[in-house]
């Protein structure tokens, strides 16, 4: 058997006749399986036990020799070799056929591989292949050519004629011939000197046939290996047969197959034995080819071949196919043992690093522990006792199971698992009941809800595993989001909703402007009734030991609520004391207009300042970031159990509920709607006077209802008690916004119908007064669109991100510095006027490709190469420093990945990215994970062009996919300035632009809105109407950065649209994925050939190749390619095949000869090997443990 871990490629290649047989442990003579009153298998049958060895473990088919001491004997009578059963697994078998028969693969995928060989078209192959025609092998001195195609009639004519001067035959003998006498060089020779002059379809034709004969010159494939002289037989065990409880078999559809080819093999067999008239022996020869076609690729010519029930038979093709094919099924995914699931619930009680495991289901998965336990200990005397002690579950058993689960983290997972935070490791505690219990801070990363979910549980048995699980994986560890390095463990609903009750300020609460001496004190006094959370009163700033107050400070009176104090009591000492929610008392310290000198008269003071705003979830979320930053994991994994059990204290303490009385409903709603209905109205006249088209009414009737919606909803907001629980629901970010609220008291607003066009009668009503018959009718339409959105865009979702990782799959980060002197030029991202994302916001966190200066002094701010912190970004942006040029994925040289230089600080743990982090995969499912947040559709506002343009999902799909994008832009191909725009014929509009050589003019539809006008300078790539510009003309126009910065601005764009933050590098890694080939356009002196797409590294390195030789250098242009076809492009073909079109593209590397270099991940977990990732590159896999001057930090001790 093969090592696993110790080949360094795989290569695919044709099989030559020889190799079958070498591989084969005898030849399969009769189509019997087993014999049905022995259940034996019968002998040269497809299961024979004397070529694929015996069925149970070291015994002989006739019971000669059993037991293990006769190994390796072959037995005398049966000549079945004594050995173990699992060789079925592995031996093949082989049938010698009685003429040869084509392999489908090669004679009818697209192209046909064996047409561009011959330089045959598909059509012919097929009519002599399947006996329609004789093809000519050997004109002789005839006028017959070579490969000429003969009809039945002109067969016999020509015969008569000439006699055996020439030779024709058909079938795939006739084929083979032909292939043998190629001459690979010679007719590699004749192509070149044909691509010198040909052009149009006789060149790409000669570029296709060039590439298929170079693969077959340079990989050693020998042309007539695509006809098959023997076939082989697969092992038994992987195509088995099983007897059913009815005494009758199921077996697998393999089985038929063969047994079709070989009955037909065996009548050919004889019938050429009897000397058969050729008639009956070339359809004898027909079937034999189609049953061998069925075998391999059943359905792909002709009608498939069908079982019982009118089925298609699977061929050995659909087992690699597929979701249920050999890749997809068994080799990328597998199924585990000591795995359980269960409902889930929620552990309030639990620290952020523990979960709640059953009993029972404990004790299931850590059976083995416990027995092995169980014997160390002598409570059993052996391992069956042990056994049967934990089926009777003895009380003994329960103790030793609390001792084996301490110190062993399991791992919880929620399907759908959309990025790594769907699978997280928890120390596990026993719980009583059968539901697993969930902490509640960490359910905004598995997305779950307990309103039945249900989880999985996995034991990560070996130690390398729980090392693993405990130190990457634990949840106090996972406290950012890789999307966008934002914390992901933020409280949310009750415990949102008790801390913004307990930071709340109320004017005129019981015991304003009492002072107290120290937090004690005022909380006593706040149990005994003298005051309420919400009051405001004044403490001694000394006594609240907070070490950012100043010495100033320290001796004042600090103002603040008893709810602050508490709120402050769960953040570390050395951080700011929180006064109000701005980003100076979180950062640097509570700000000197809260602090009073002792004397002072407080209330009177007190009744004078404005109430302070509470702390809403985005503030939490602030300081959960703000601690995250100062004291790391552990701390914050505290501070944050105390956070959400102080939110779930106070909300219950608040007693906050949601009563009819509570919605309020507007006094001034009446006059609002009925001034709407006036200026409906004059539109509606306007309009019948022919004032206004049809259009501009309707945009103007749908921008009134617009608008007076708005004015409701402000007043609402404005007239709304503060107290009010609905509103502080809102407010706080706990649940519900303001727009929820305007449809329960103000108005619902206009609706969509089921075409998403807005319907302009809106409703007028809110929930509270109740809708009416029709309007009720009107508001079904958005919520059964609603439901049926969502169950798609979940597949749509699923689906990009499948797309997504397999094209980035293999980009990890391999070396420190990749020593590139390019970069990219970073500034705010712009839509129009509004800002999509801020240059702070873009540039933290990565490395400054050329030093950035203070504009006016001149001093430095950052290196080059130096890493961009907060601090630094933040000090940029305050010198007015506009655009920043740093290192970008984009621009890095990293064969397959990138280095941490141009990665930059990885965005999970704040820290600098390692060497080994599988930087794509983790792209791919930060743009995944939010693209169900995505809207599929967006309301068409009627008919107004520029405004139809695509968003959401399909808009993500359509630039990944480099399709050409919907409502697309006009684009100007030269710098110019515009000298006209006039009406051409249909009322287009024509744009003329003079440039400095030449004047190209534009048509553009006439519902196209322009962005340019006369005299306006324009450049090339400029786009002059609205609308999306086609990443691909962008890239023939202007050069590769011009469409990154392109596609990466448009795809922040979506998504912060819709308030989802990504961080720019996960786009730029698979942006650069999409830009890796290169299309030759000239080859010069180099092996490359033209019109091939070659990876940009391979292009460069037959060009250094080349001038080092002092040849002439290829030339290629840069091809954008979408993600699908990225995927399919690379050099993997384990990774291509395992992703769509296996048979594609297995056919294509055999040919080839490809080598797989086990690069990526997917390759190397098809063939069983760690992935080149983290723990398991080679760099540390080989590395010897070094100990240093020990420093001995604080492990992560968790209480």
């Amino acid at each position: 058997m093969l090592d696993v871990n110790n080949f360094e490629y795989m290569k695919i290649g044709l099989a030559s006749p020889d190799k079958i047989r070498s591989w084969s442990y005898g030849e399969v003579k009769k189509p019997e399986t087993i014999n049905y009153r022995t259940l034996k298998p019968e002998k040269d049958g497809l299961f024979c036990e004397r070529i694929f060895g015996p069925q149970k473990d070291w015994e002989c088919h006739c019971g000669k020799y059993k037991r293990v001491r006769y190994k390796g004997v072959v037995c005398d009578r049966c000549g079945v070799e004594v050995t173990r059963a699992k060789v079925r697994r592995e031996r093949m078998g082989h049938i010698e056929l009685a003429a040869p028969v084509s392999h489908i693969w090669y004679f009818k995928g697209i192209p046909s591989r064996m047409g561009l060989v011959l330089d045959m078209s598909p059509r012919a192959l097929e009519e002599v292949i399947y006996f329609a025609s004789y093809v000519v092998t050997e004109p002789g001195d005839t006028p017959l050519e070579k490969k000429q195609l003969l009809s039945e009639k002109e067969y016999r004519a020509y015969r008569e004629k000439y006699g055996n001067k020439f030779q024709a035959s058909m079938g795939a003998e006739a084929i083979k011939k032909l292939l043998q006498d190629i001459d690979l060089e010679k007719e590699v020779e004749i192509l070149k000197e044909e691509l010198r002059t040909a052009q149009g379809q006789r060149r790409t034709r000669a570029i296709k046939r060039l590439e298929v004969l170079e693969a077959f010159r340079n990989s050693g494939n020998d042309p007539s290996w695509m006809i098959l002289d023997v076939l082989p037989v697969i092992p038994p065990e992987l195509r088995p047969m099983v007897q059913l409880d009815g005494g009758r078999f199921a077996t697998s559809d393999l089985n038929d197959l063969y047994r079709r080819v070989i009955n037909r093999n065996n009548r050919l067999k004889r019938l050429l034995d009897l000397g058969a008239p050729s008639i009956i022996v070339q359809n004898e020869k027909r079937m034999l080819q189609e049953a061998v076609d069925a075998l391999i690729d059943n359905g792909r010519r002709g009608r498939p071949v069908t079982g019982p029930g009118n089925r298609p038979l699977k061929s050995l093709s659909h087992m690699l196919k597929g979701k249920q094919g050999r890749f997809r099924q068994n080799l990328l995914g597998k199924r585990v043992d000591y795995s359980g699931r269960s409902v889930i619930v929620v552990g309030p009680n639990l620290k952020m690093y523990q979960c709640g495991l059953p009993k029972e289901m404990a004790l299931e998965l850590f059976k083995p522990f416990v027995m092995k336990e169980l014997v160390e200990k002598g409570l059993a005397h052996n391992i069956k006792s042990a056994k049967r002690k934990i089926e009777r579950v003895q009380p003994e058993v329960w103790d030793v199971l609390e001792e084996v689960i301490k110190e062993h983290p399991v791992l919880l997972n929620r399907a759908p698992t959309l990025h790594r935070l769907g699978i997280q490791a928890f120390e596990p505690t026993l719980v009583e009941g059968r539901a697993i219990r969930l902490h509640p801070l960490v359910c905004t990363a598995y997305n779950a809800d307990f309103d039945g979910d249900q989880m999985a549980v996995h034991v990560p048995l070996s130690a390398e595993a729980q090392a693993e699980a405990r130190l990457l994986m634990l949840a106090a560890q996972n406290i950012l989001n890789p999307k966008d390095g934002k914390p992901v463990v933020t409280p949310s609903q009750d415990m949102v909703l008790g801390n913004y009750y307990l930071t709340l300020e109320r004017a005129g609460a019981e015991g304003e402007g009492m002072i107290f001496k120290d937090t004690n004190e005022a909380l006593l006094a706040y149990q005994n009734g003298y005051v309420h959370l919400h009051t405001r009163i004044a403490i001694h700033a000394g006594s609240l030991n907070n070490k950012t107050f100043t010495e100033e400070q320290n001796k004042k009176l600090l103002i603040t609520t008893v709810g602050k104090l508490i709120f402050n009591e769960i953040l570390p000492a050395s951080f700011p004391y929180i006064n109000e929610p701005t980003k100076t008392n979180l950062e640097e310290r509570t700000p000197d207009k809260y602090f009073v000198d002792p004397g002072t008269d407080v209330k009177a003071l007190i009744k004078e300042m404005p109430l302070v705003e509470p702390f809403k979830k985005k503030i939490l979320g602030n300081i959960i970031a703000e601690v995250f930053k100062r004291y790391k994991i552990t701390e914050t994994s505290k501070m944050l159990d105390r956070m959400k059990d102080l939110g779930f204290k106070y909300s219950t303490k608040a007693g906050i509920t949601v009563g009819i009385a509570d919605i309020v409903v507007l006094g001034e709603k009446k006059q609002i709607i009925e001034e709407a209905e006036r200026k409906v109205d004059n539109v509606i006249k306007q309009f019948r006077r022919g004032l206004i088209t049809e259009d501009e009414r309707y945009d103007r009737v749908i921008s009134i209802w617009s608008s007076a919606k708005d004015t409701i909803q402000a007043k609402l907001m404005k007239s709304l008690d503060r107290m009010n629980p609905i509103f502080m629901m809102s407010d706080s970010g706990a649940r519900g916004n303001a727009s929820n609220f305007t449809q329960l008291a103000g108005m619902r607003g206009l609706m969509a119908n089921p075409a998403g066009r807005i319907i302009e009668l809106p409703i007028k009503a809110s929930f509270r007064e109740g809708l009416t018959v029709l309007e009720y009718f009107i508001s079904t339409h958005g919520a059964r669109k609603g439901l049926a959105d969502t169950a798609l865009k979940t597949a749509d979702s699923g689906y990009l991100t499948r797309r997504l990782v397999d094209v980035a799959q293999d980009v990890i980060v391999r070396e420190d510095d990749c020593g590139t002197d390019r970069g990219l030029l970073v500034r705010a991202l712009m839509d129009g006027t509004e800002v999509i994302e801020s240059l702070e916001e873009r540039l933290i966190g990565r490395y400054a490709r050329k030093t950035v200066r203070h504009p006016e002094t001149n001093e430095v701010i950052v290196p080059e190469n130096g890493l961009i912190t907060e601090d630094l970004a933040n000090e940029i942006v305050q010198a007015n420093i506009e655009e920043v040029w740093i290192r970008s994925a984009f621009t890095c040289n990293t064969r397959h990945g990138v280095c941490k230089k141009c990665y930059g600080r990885n965005l999970a743990t704040g820290q600098e990215v390692e060497v080994g982090e599988a930087v794509g995969i983790i792209a791919a499912q930060s743009i995944g994970e939010p693209g169900t947040q995505l809207t599929m559709r967006t309301f068409h506002t009627g008919g107004v062009a520029g405004d139809d343009i695509t968003q959401g999902l399909p808009r993500i799909q359509e630039l990944f996919e480099a399709l050409n994008p919907k409502g697309q832009a006009v684009i100007s191909e030269i710098d110019g300035v515009v000298v006209g725009i006039n009406e051409g014929r249909d009322r287009q509009h024509e744009i003329v632009i003079q440039g400095e050589v030449e004047t190209r003019t534009y048509t553009a539809p006439y519902t196209a809105r322009l962005k340019v006008n006369v005299n306006d300078r324009v450049e090339r790539g400029q786009e002059l109407t609205e609308g999306s510009i086609d990443p691909k003309e962008l890239l023939k126009v202007k050069d590769v950065s011009a469409v990154q910065e392109y596609l990466l601005r448009e795809v922040q764009k979506v998504y912060r649209m819709q308030g989802v933050e990504i961080g720019d590098k996960h786009i730029e890694v698979m942006v650069r994925q999409m830009l890796r080939k290169v299309r030759v356009i000239d080859a010069g002196e180099t092996d490359v050939l033209p019109g091939t797409l070659l990876d940009i590294h391979q292009f460069r390195d037959a060009n250094e190749k080349a001038l080092l030789e002092g040849k002439l250098p290829a030339t290629g242009r840069p091809v954008l390619l979408g993600i699908t076809k990225a995927s399919l492009e690379t050099d993997s073909f384990l990774s291509a095949a395992s992703f769509q079109e296996t048979t594609r593209v297995l056919t294509d590397a055999a040919i080839k000869g490809k080598r797989d270099e086990l690069l990526g991940l997917k390759e190397n977990v098809i063939i069983g090997k760690l992935v080149p990732a983290g723990t398991g590159m080679l760099r540390y896999r080989k590395a010897k443990p070094i100990l240093k001057d020990e420093t001995v930090e604080d492990p992560v001790t968790v209480e």
